[in-house]
This record gives C-alpha cells, structure tokens and sequence, in this order.
C-alpha cells in the first residue's frame, strides 16, 4: 500500500473581497511508496507550496483528500491536527526554524517534550541521529554559534527524531551555500537509504537530481515526473533541465 495518496486535490482561493477567485491545484493525483525520495518542482505560482502545505495537514484541499498510510487527513479533528503533525510528520523548512535562546540539543528535543516524552528516551533518540548527521560535537552549542550548514543538519535531526512516517522538505538547500548545499543532499541520500520516506519541494535542479523521483507541477496538476532509476545525479540534473525548459516555454509534452 502506498505510504502517501493524493486524489484529485483541488484548492481553490478567494481574495479578500470574495472575487476573482485563484485556483491553485485543479486536479493532483501521485503516490508516494514507503521509502521513496520524491522531489516536487515547477515555477511560482504553479501551486508546489500549497501542494505542500496541505501534505503537511496545515491547509485543508477545496476537493479531494489526502491519504497518510490509508488514513486521510480530512478525517482528523482540527483539535488533535497538532498532535497528528507531531507524531507522523517531520518538517525540513528553508530557514530552519531553530529557537536561539534554545540549545541545539533543546531544539532537537522539542517535539518530544511536547509529545511528554521522558529524558532517558529523548537522550537515546538522539544519539544515533546526531551521529549519523555529524553534530554531535555541537549539542551544547546555540544556533547562532554555527553555520547554516549546521543549521540544517540540526533541523534535519529535530525533524528525525520523532520516527515520522514520511518528512516533508520546504526549499532545504535554498539558504545554504554550494559546498553545504552538496552535504545536506549527501545526508537526505543517507537517511533515504536507511529506509526514510521524503516528499521535497524545490526549486533547485541539483537538489532535485538528488531525488528517486521528481514531479513537476504547471497550472496546478502534475505535468510530467521523471524517474531516476539507473541514471546518475548528472544525467538527473540534465533531464530536468530540459523538462524545466518545456514547462517554462509552454510546451506541453515532454519526451
């Protein structure tokens, strides 16, 4: 069974005095499998941030639903909505989210304090993840200590440690620099072959060539998706070039 369905979304926005409304997806349909990589691309305004948001249980579709391991989100009460995002979902945003009055071990520890989780746990979570992310050195130190390389990682830990069933990435390399770009993909790569499901939403080719698969959304449906199946990073990074090309000309088939 798939890990993540959506059917038929649709969002539709109003403005502010009720007219001209803005349709922002139409109609996306797309799988994601346990363990899978999926990167999401397309230009502005093509809906992928709203497509996210509603991933993320923050926004609720107009039509169609949302299925997290067969349970669809709409069936979750507002007042448990919270609990429901801590407890399934890990989130990965551009500027990283972290709280400067809280120690990088603090940071990490949040969802879990707030999930009740007693220190013996919290401690034994997150030993093997600041390992694997190479911050254990860094607990003590505060965000402001460290680079936004660092940064990430240490948001990549504090989105890992509650055992979510899929992590969600907002543009997570869109701050970093080229060289710290290059190891937070390295990491996404490590903790996808630990058996880690990822949706990210991107704007970066090299980010998304990175990716098992990469969808493109144009005018609010997914347009075309590639798979990358024995091509190299290289060979990813060309083709969603070209496909990038054709969505930003108005082609409308990709070969």
């Amino acid at each position: 069974m798939p890990l993540l369905e959506v059917k038929h979304l649709k969002k539709i926005y109003t403005t502010r005095f009720g007219n001209n409304p803005v349709e922002a997806l139409k109609d996306v349909n797309f799988t994601v499998e346990p363990g899978e990589y999926v990167a999401v691309m397309g230009e502005s305004g093509s809906g992928k941030t709203t497509l996210l948001n509603i991933l993320a249980a923050l926004d609720r579709p107009t039509g169609g639903e949302v299925l997290l391991a067969g349970t669809p989100t709409s069936a979750i009460p507002e007042a448990k909505m919270a609990a429901y995002r801590r407890d399934n979902l890990g989130f990965v945003f551009q500027d990283f989210n972290l709280l400067d009055t809280f120690s990088l071990r603090d940071n990490i520890y949040l969802p879990l304090v707030l999930a009740q989780k007693n220190h013996t746990e919290m401690a034994a979570r997150l030993e093997p993840i600041a390992k694997q992310l190479g911050i254990a050195d860094l607990l003590d130190k505060y965000p402001y200590e460290i680079s936004g390389g660092q940064k990430q990682r240490v948001a990549v830990a504090r989105a890992l440690i509650t055992h979510p069933q899929l992590v969600l990435a907002d543009e997570p390399t869109g701050a970093l620099d080229s060289k710290a770009t290059e190891s937070l993909l390295h990491v996404f790569e490590e903790i996808n072959k630990a058996g880690q499901t990822i949706v990210m939403v991107t704007h970066s080719t090299r980010a998304a060539s990175h990716a098992g698969r990469v969808l493109f959304i144009k005018d609010g449906v997914v347009f075309h998706q590639l798979y990358r199946g024995e091509h190299t990073s290289a060979e990813m990074f060309q083709k969603i070039s070209e496909t990038l090309t054709v969505l930003t000309t108005g082609g409308n088939s990709v070969e």
